[in-house]
């Protein structure tokens, strides 16, 4: 498949995705230690949900806008659904936030964030997008998010987190996923990662995992999310309706707090929902 991302910016898997980032970051910042975020296929930055590609599948109204609401009752959300909302709000009405303008907001004076694009117009517009936020630690680089990485891991703060979100525009990219994930690995074992990837079939998942798992992985939580079938959507071509993420590392407490988050989000998101938290390996007692 070719996930191009205007088509789906704010839609259900980034409501999952991007709440997975924002309470990692949440649980680095518990630390007044300096840490590191690198954003391996990063996109422009910011996406208007109301240009002809948003608005020819209808993604985000049936993801991001069904739980905006939920900011009415603000001290009854998790606290990370709660400040992923207001970071999605403060990017203005019509607009969605990619994954590094999510995690700017949750940086310290002392934190960074790579960000990398390899598409030269969106690594333009990337870079555009970051400067609003007048800060040094914010970077943007116009290269291949793979062949990048290594060379940034280990990072000099030892501590952070990498987030793996390819376009799927390659029909070996699960395969590149798991194999980039290995090679980081050994430069940066203790690193937080997150890979997120589209469920077109159970079985590709499963193998997806195992992959994932024989790169020599310790510790990794698996989240999926499915909405279900149809439910509106504009053009069976580019509906997606399952996706997951499998993190590697992650913070104690981040299962019990993405199910908390979930089981508030994800009904508003489809009354087809199911969404699932669940160990891989090293579950915590």
């Amino acid at each position: 498949m070719n996930y191009r991302h205007a088509f789906h910016a704010g839609n259900f898997a980034d409501v999952v995705k991007h709440l997975a980032l924002v309470s990692i970051l949440l649980h680095l910042r518990r630390k007044d230690t300096a840490f590191a975020v690198i954003d391996t296929h990063a996109g422009p930055g910011l996406y208007d949900l109301r240009s002809d590609a948003a608005l020819r599948t209808g993604e985000a109204a049936r993801g991001i806008e069904r739980i905006l609401g939920l900011l009415d009752m603000p001290d009854a959300l998790p606290p990370a659904l709660k400040h992923y909302l207001e970071i999605v709000t403060s990017a203005g009405e019509g607009r969605y936030p990619g994954s590094p303008l999510i995690a700017a907001p949750l940086l310290r004076p002392q934190d960074r964030l790579i960000a990398i694009e390899k598409h030269p117009q969106d690594a333009q517009a990337l870079k555009t997008a970051l400067a609003t936020f007048h800060n040094r630690a914010l970077r943007s680089e116009c290269a291949d998010g793979y062949a990048r990485l290594n060379a940034l891991l280990p990072p000099p703060e030892r501590r952070g987190v990498v987030l793996i979100d390819p376009p799927f525009e390659t029909a070996d990219e699960f395969e590149r996923q798991a194999r980039a994930l290995g090679e980081a690995l050994k430069r940066f074992a203790t690193g937080i990662f997150i890979l997120w990837f589209p469920i077109k079939s159970s079985g590709e998942a499963h193998a997806f995992s195992g992959e994932v798992m024989a790169a020599g992985v310790k510790r990794a939580l698996r989240i999926d999310i499915d909405v279900g079938t149809a439910d509106g959507a504009k053009d069976e071509k580019v509906r997606l309706s399952s996706a997951g993420l499998i993190v590697v590392n992650p913070p104690f407490g981040f299962d019990d707090e993405m199910r908390d988050a979930l089981r508030v989000a994800a009904p508003l998101l489809s009354a087809k929902s199911r969404a699932d938290v669940r160990w891989l390996a090293g579950e915590e007692s």
